[in-house]
């Protein structure tokens, strides 16, 4: 049993505070506004009338608000008793924000972990529930079978924007997923066909192109896009061509797939057409130090 404390308490505090209480940890709640605890209370929580008193009453405090500005009012207004506590920061944001709280909390003399939810406040405690966490190891350490209680949780590293970049970049491919299907859904819409009749053909096809994606993985860890190229991207981009030329004629909005073609046609008109759909990836990337590639530009096919 551990005493930790829950600083928000919008739907995800609320199910984080739950899954603390289910598990029979000793939980202390505080929320901006008054009035959210009620329920929780009803569980066994107590609620404290300021973020320092509840922060001062446990192990460990995990801070889930709207924003990091919200986190950082949140630390400030506690920073007299912070030093020697560990800050648990489950609030999405970015890499850069992740950094600068955590520089924060140090010179406050605090332990930092920041952290990125993969679930919805429903999925907290369930099978598919994942958290990210990077910065403080002794932080993640000392209280990781706790953590536990609330999803898979997968330790990152001692830099703390390492959980909001991997989170973020999960969503960006989630986004894409869904991109894909509402678009691909608008095409059918236009002749009346409905969704749900659809998605038992788009399914599983998706499911079965997911299967390409360790061989994409390797061309861009390589930089080998011409190696075992089954459908090479000038024959892709022209069939993406295609399907924004029917999208137009059926009425439906090209908006999500433009830029896409836009990459196609700016890769293949380098040179690269006779290479891999993967090779795109060259125009996305940010130049490393120390990298002779230029933002923008192709690695040449075997470079390291």
């Amino acid at each position: 049993m551990a005493n930790i404390s829950i600083l928000g308490l919008g739907a995800m505090g609320q199910a984080l505070a739950t899954r603390f209480l289910q598990r029979e940890h000793r939980v202390t709640v505080w929320n901006r506004t008054p009035g959210k605890a009620a329920s929780l209370i009803a569980q066994g929580a107590r609620e404290r009338n300021s973020a320092a008193e509840a922060i001062a009453a446990s192990d460990v405090t995990v801070i889930c608000v709207l924003d990091y500005g919200a986190a950082g009012s949140v630390i400030d207004a506690a920073a007299s008793i912070l030093s020697g506590r560990a800050l648990v920061n489950l609030t999405n944001g970015t890499p850069a924000q992740a950094r600068a709280t955590a520089k924060r909390v140090a010179e406050l003399g605090a332990e930092y972990l920041d952290g990125g939810i993969m679930a919805t406040p429903p999925m907290i405690g369930g099978e598919h529930a994942l958290i990210l966490y990077s910065g403080s190891r002794a932080t993640f350490d000392a209280h990781a079978d706790s953590l536990e209680a609330l999803g898979a949780a997968n330790y990152l590293g001692a830099d703390p924007g390492l959980a909001s970049l991997h989170d973020l970049a999960l969503l960006s491919g989630m986004y894409g997923v869904f991109a894909g299907f509402f678009h691909a859904t608008a095409l059918v819409d236009s002749e009346g066909i409905r969704s749900d009749s659809f998605l038992r053909l788009l399914g599983p096809w998706m499911a079965a192109m997911m299967g390409e994606l360790p061989g994409y993985a390797q061309k861009i860890d390589s930089g080998r896009h011409g190696v075992n190229v089954v459908s090479n991207l000038g024959m892709q981009a022209a069939s993406l061509e295609n399907i924004l030329t029917a999208t137009r004629e059926q009425g439906v909005a090209t908006d999500l797939l433009e830029p896409m073609l836009e990459l196609f046609r700016q890769r293949a008109s380098a040179g690269f057409g006779h290479e891999d759909i993967s090779g795109i990836f060259e125009l996305m990337r940010r130049t490393r130090p120390g990298s002779r590639v230029p933002s923008g530009r192709a690695k040449p096919a075997g470079a390291p």
